[in-house]
């Protein structure tokens, strides 16, 4: 039987502590290590690897922990991977005080991924951005380069939480 432990830090004390941050610089304290990842991060074991204005990419490594019931890693970790690489994508772009939330995704499975696919590699890059609405598309690919799935999102920008 395996096992899985994981920590984190407060959520809602990440937000306090970055509030005066833009977008950008919260993508690049997150990945200088600067910025204590979020708990969905440490839960399915995503990591930023880069980011820039308007485009972003996570590396995640799937395990058996995340199996669905016919044997493979559930679509919902490669979903959530893009989710999170469109978003964050979105984000980069944001000034300070300004957050965004997901309105829609859309995912095309291309692959099944298992736990010996190894390490995936998400990408997520702003397509047209917005004061109200921003666009965002994602791929992941393993390691090798194969293509496991692409995603269109859609962000509603608002006011970041606990911003004035």
């Amino acid at each position: 039987m395996g096992e899985q432990t994981f920590q984190w830090t407060d959520p809602e004390q990440v937000l306090a502590e970055t509030a005066t941050l833009s977008g950008l610089e919260y993508m690049q304290g997150l990945i200088d290590g600067i910025i204590p990842p979020p708990p969905i991060g440490v839960l399915m074991q995503f990591g930023p690897v880069s980011a820039e204005l308007g485009k972003v990419a996570f590396s995640c490594k799937p395990s058996h922990a995340t199996y669905n019931p016919i044997g493979m890693v559930h679509g919902g970790l490669v979903c959530t991977l893009l989710d999170t690489v469109t978003g964050c994508a979105a984000h980069s772009t944001l000034p300070t005080g300004v957050g965004y939330t997901s309105v829609e995704i859309k995912v095309n499975y291309l692959r099944p991924v298992f736990a010996d696919t190894g390490e995936l590699v998400g990408t997520g890059w702003v397509v047209k951005g917005g004061r109200s609405v921003i666009f965002a598309e994602g791929n992941v690919k393993t390691a090798a380069g194969d293509l496991v799935a692409t995603a269109t999102s859609t962000l509603l920008v608002r006011p970041r939480p606990g911003s004035a």
